[in-house]
């Protein structure tokens, strides 16, 4: 029965276009050091830091359908936002380069991080993508996305007097907005999650929970609509990174939302399935606390993994917690999904070592 699911749900999927751009399946295990330590859920990992492109995490899922359409609509570049050491523009640098597309990145100084060429930044530069800075006043949680496209839309025009064919994209592929018409990004992670039950039903280990850092709701919007029409109870928690659940929460449901519509599927996402966590924000988005350079550490010294500043390491804190607080019950199997990030390591370093208790 959920082959025939499965299939009729790829079916859906191929209507889109998609260019290859990732190595698929990502590994999924089991974190044994972690869940013995913890002494309750078996906790497990999806390795989407791991997907091949530059140096990997979750949006080059999301670029393979993006690139599709910007190709499609006869684009020769595409320009997108993010903050200063935004994974996401390095994976989408990378992935224009590989189809001929000039990559156009506009860098918003949403944290107290200095501009210079380490981290995504330096990996952009050799990539050749044009790096613009811009400061703004907001600090320590995401940019107003009508500012950011009003800002996008500024650099096309130059883009377009050069006789050049912009494609204007949103932070990590997830809200509509410019050329993405679709919600393409959460598309990818509604892929994502029939490719984790695939790994997961033969073992009879299909997850209880998957944990993800949510940082722009394409990655837990898709991740939501693909469990419920697998027909899972599987729940999806999102720890959030840069914004106040009230805030972020009618984002989530919205992306959620128009994938289902998208995808005509005979069911509705409710605000109540989507569970989001802000108690983790530490002091905001980009900034570096003790407890996150405690749990950087924690994962390297428990498992040897390599967290990022900005993302993973808050998801881990979270889930560190709600674990400690039997929030998900002993008896539970917990899928941590490490979205990459891992280059932004190095740009903060300054602030991780002023943080060593050690």
């Amino acid at each position: 029965m959920k082959n025939n699911i499965i299939d009729d749900l790829i079916g859906l999927i191929r209507k889109y276009p998609r260019q290859s751009l990732t190595c698929l399946p990502t590994p999924l295990y089991r974190l044994d050091c972690l869940s013995r330590e913890l002494a309750g859920p078996d906790i497990f990992i999806k390795r989407d830091d791991l997907t091949g492109l530059a140096l990997g995490g979750n949006k080059a899922r999301k670029l393979e359908f993006i690139i599709a359409d910007a190709l499609q609509k006869g684009a020769d570049t595409v320009i997108t936002w993010g903050s200063l050491q935004s994974n996401w523009c390095l994976q989408l640098a990378a992935a224009c380069r590989k189809y001929n597309l000039k990559p156009v990145l506009v860098l918003f100084q949403t944290y107290e991080l200095p501009f210079s060429y380490e981290g995504n930044v330096l990996i952009e530069h050799l990539l050749g993508a044009e790096i613009i800075v811009r400061k703004t006043a907001e600090k320590g949680k995401s940019l107003n996305q009508e500012q950011a496209f009003m800002t996008l839309r500024e650099v096309a025009e130059a883009e377009r007097k050069k006789g050049r064919k912009p494609y204007l994209v949103s932070v990590g592929g997830s809200a509509l907005g410019g050329h993405m018409e679709k919600p393409l990004g959460a598309l990818a992670y509604f892929l994502a999650m029939l490719e984790i039950y695939e790994q997961t039903r033969a073992r009879e280990e299909v997850p209880d929970w998957v944990i993800i850092a949510s940082g722009s709701g394409g990655t837990q919007a898709g991740l939501l609509v693909g469990a419920k029409a697998l027909g899972l109870k599987t729940r999806i928690a999102g720890i959030c990174v840069s914004d106040k659940k009230e805030v972020f929460l009618p984002v989530v449901l919205n992306i959620a939302r128009e994938l289902v519509e998208m995808l005509e599927l005979p069911f509705e996402v409710k605000e109540d399935e989507i569970f989001l966590f802000d108690d983790y924000l530490g002091a905001g988005y980009g900034r570096i606390t003790p407890e996150v350079t405690e749990g950087i550490k924690y994962m390297l010294k428990t498992e040897g993994l390599v967290l990022d500043p900005v993302y993973t390491s808050k998801a881990l804190i979270g889930m560190l917690d709600l674990v400690k607080k039997n929030y998900f019950g002993h008896q539970a199997r917990i899928l941590f999904i490490h979205t990459g990030g891992i280059p932004a390591l190095f740009a903060f370093r300054e602030q991780l070592l002023s943080q060593n208790s050690d």
